[in-house]
């Protein structure tokens, strides 16, 4: 396939622009000359139907949830409802400002206010910003919060705790909000290690991080002890929302003795997840942190719904403007569409996936935790590795069978990890499907290894240097012909 460089022609053009309607300015007088370029912008020149077809084709190369199943453990890659996308493109949502006077959006922001009453009912907690446009920055954001709430009590608290099993943007996060990490291990049941949780926890102890269900897929046993005794030593228990669609309408963190949470809008609460955004991060906090969300705060008055500045102790503010409005409308939409049973099913349906899926598999793949998972758990390929082939192998050749390969290599913890979400919107064919390729693929490893090796051979272009790809990236056209 061509570059949308090599279509070019000169003189075509896929618009026609009307004649400039202001007073023309050379560009010489206005900006300095470091910023002006000396030769044209080396751009393609191509029709309409060209931009079209090209942009199209390539659209046809990608792997998404409208196409396929998408398994990708830890990021919940879940088919979402269209209704949702055609509720954020109502004109009167679409076509909203940011710099509207309050009074002229009260619309957007009763449904905002309403959102954040449901997510706090769902989760336990008392107060939710909407603020953050992505998961890791409702991280940072609730360890900023809980950095203040230490400080206004007089204490210079430096460590955040996190188990070796957290997502690697637990650490980012709090390493970025000025904390020294400190890595708890798991036991061999794959929670928390409560002797060794007791040995660093101490008076500089801020908070510890937790997914509850872990990034292993099971639920944390001793969530309770777990809790009493960090916050026995001063400290305060964040939860990382990246597996909430585990135990929607069956657990809240905040009955867990959680202070502050932030929830993943594009993973559980129906905007599609991939590609770099859109997201949102919305924060809760129990009721003593509620001081220090980020201003301003959506708050009702009356019968109006008005943004407060008038924060002494707040953070400030974490996002231009107000978050991703058009994430926020999807979610409020699912939420309203589910009520409370419909949640409750959600977390059954994929609960009920993962362990079936995992039930099956687990003849062919070690199993490094035999317990009942929740909504995603983690196979290990190290069976397979004694035999020459790797995890990454027979992740690409999965890509033959159609589907998308699972997280590989992720949670550190455990040798060769396939770690598999199947969500609650796939069918039990095509749960059934995966496991005949992976049945395949596995009995491929002791007959033809290199066919595994080798993969894919469906793909427009084979086996790819990733590594290389990564570190060494080509973004600019320098007229050489593709190969």
């Amino acid at each position: 396939m061509q570059l949308i460089f090599e279509k070019s022609r000169p003189g075509r053009r896929g618009v026609d622009l009307p004649a400039c309607d202001v007073p023309e300015v050379d560009l010489a007088d206005a900006l300095p000359r470091d910023y002006l370029r000396q030769v044209p912008p080396g751009l393609p020149e191509v029709s309409e139907p060209d931009v079209i077809r090209h942009y199209t084709a390539l659209s046809r190369r990608n792997h998404g949830v409208d196409l396929g199943f998408y398994p990708l453990g830890s990021c919940t890659m879940k088919y979402n409802p269209k209704r949702n996308e055609q509720f954020a493109r109502i004109s009167g949502f679409a076509g909203l400002h940011p710099l509207q006077p309050v009074e002229t959006v009260q619309g957007a922001l009763k449904l905002m206010a309403v959102l954040q009453e449901a997510l706090a009912a769902v989760t336990g907690m008392d107060a939710v910003s909407l603020q953050p446009a992505a998961g890791a920055q409702g991280e940072w954001t609730g360890l900023m919060m809980i950095r203040a709430y230490h400080r206004s009590r007089g204490e210079d608290r430096t460590t955040v705790i996190i188990p070796d099993s957290a997502h690697g943007t637990n650490p980012a996060s709090a390493a970025m909000a000025g904390f020294r990490v400190v890595t708890v291990p798991s036991n061999d049941r794959g929670g928390v290690d409560l002797r060794a949780l007791e040995r660093v926890l101490g008076g500089d102890t801020a908070a510890l991080m937790l997914t509850n269900p872990n990034t292993l897929g099971l639920f944390e046993e001793q969530i309770v002890e777990i809790a009493e005794r960090v916050h026995a030593a001063g400290g305060l228990l964040y939860y990382d929302g990246a597996n909430a669609n585990a135990i929607l309408g069956k657990a809240r963190p905040g009955d867990m003795g959680f202070d502050v949470v932030h929830m993943n809008l594009h993973k559980t609460f129906s905007t599609p997840h991939g590609g770099g955004g859109p997201g949102a991060g919305p924060v809760g906090v129990k009721a003593f942190l509620e001081p220090f969300l980020p201003s301003p705060v959506i708050r009702r008055e009356g019968g109006r719904v008005v943004l407060d500045d008038h924060r002494p102790q707040s953070i400030g503010r974490v996002h231009s403007f107000y978050g991703n409005f058009g994430v926020l409308v999807r979610a409020y939409a699912y939420l309203r569409a589910m009520g409370p049973e419909g949640l409750r099913r959600v977390s059954e349906d994929a609960v009920l996936s993962a362990n079936y899926l995992m039930r099956r598999l687990a003849p062919y793949f070690e199993l490094p935790y035999g317990r009942t998972c929740k909504h995603e758990f983690v196979l290990s390929g190290a069976r397979q590795k004694r035999q020459g082939v790797r995890t990454l192998d027979m992740a690409k050749r999965l890509i033959d069978f159609g589907f998308h390969p699972p997280t590989v290599y992720f949670p550190l913890i455990v040798e060769e990890a396939l770690m598999i979400e199947p969500t609650e919107t796939e069918s039990l064919e095509t749960l059934n499907a995966f496991v005949d390729a992976w049945v395949q693929i596995a009995e491929e490893v002791k007959s033809d290894p290199e066919k595994v090796r080798s993969a894919p051979h469906t793909t427009v272009v084979s086996r790819l240097d990733e590594t290389r790809a990564a570190r060494a990236p080509v973004l600019r056209w320098t007229g050489e012909p593709s190969s």
